[in-house]
């Protein structure tokens, strides 16, 4: 057993911090249904150009704010390189994202993989798994780059990852202070995620707030706001 994962969680321990959750809740709960509702429509209104922007997003942001990447996907899209660039003009647009060289070189490889006849075909392709944690592995099997938190931050994105973690900094510290995980994992093994995400799934059905919504709101209680 992992020993950074608390299986036997105690909520009554942490009545003050569920309460100050469910006190933020209930004052942002209107813009988090909103910002998930713009994440579905993404999906609904989308060509496969919108959806392949918001996987090339989701790849540079590993120790990357999320803030320096969406520009750096905008300036791909304004300029058409991430549809046609070559590798010096792609490079040239994320070269504020860190690990700049081996993430053109992960874009370059999932627009390639996605490519059909010169156009991407990515929409059909997701929508061939029945289920969000299927689409996940396919998408960590299947883009070089793309681990478990990538995929599911990608699939919440595009309005799929109602049963997914997104565990990132910001999650995890609070996971940490809630108690369902003992410190901060240097590192998270595919088995490690799966197991955090189930502890966090049972503790969002305990405390009555959606999976969705809890990310969302632990989110926003580390960065003070809801973005991508």
């Amino acid at each position: 057993m992992d020993k950074t994962i608390n299986m036997n969680l105690d909520l009554s321990q942490d009545k003050a911090m569920i309460s100050k959750l469910h006190e933020m809740y209930a004052d942002i709960k209107p813009d988090i249904i909103q910002r998930l509702e713009d994440f579905a429509s993404k999906w609904e209104t989308g060509n496969d150009e919108d959806i392949f922007a918001e996987l090339v997003f989701c790849l540079l942001t590993p120790q990357s704010k999320a803030k320096v990447c969406w520009p750096a996907v905008e300036r791909m899209v304004s300029d058409g390189s991430l549809f046609s660039g070559d590798h010096d003009g792609i490079l040239e647009c994320v070269s504020n994202v860190r690990f700049k060289n081996n993430k053109t070189k992960y874009i370059m490889e999932a627009r390639q993989f996605f490519l059909i006849n010169s156009n991407i075909n990515i929409k059909k392709r997701i929508i061939k798994q029945d289920r969000p944690k299927d689409r996940r592995e396919w998408l960590v099997n299947s883009i070089k780059g793309m681990g478990y938190k990538e995929a599911s931050h990608f699939l919440r994105n595009i309005g799929m990852g109602q049963e997914l973690a997104i565990l990132d900094r910001h999650i995890l510290r609070n996971l940490v202070a809630i108690g369902i995980i003992d410190k901060m994992p240097t590192s998270i093994s595919p088995k490690r995620y799966l197991a955090i995400e189930e502890k966090m799934a049972i503790f969002a059905s305990d405390i009555n707030i959606p999976m969705d919504h809890l990310d969302l709101l632990l989110w926003y209680k580390e960065a003070g706001e809801i973005f991508k």
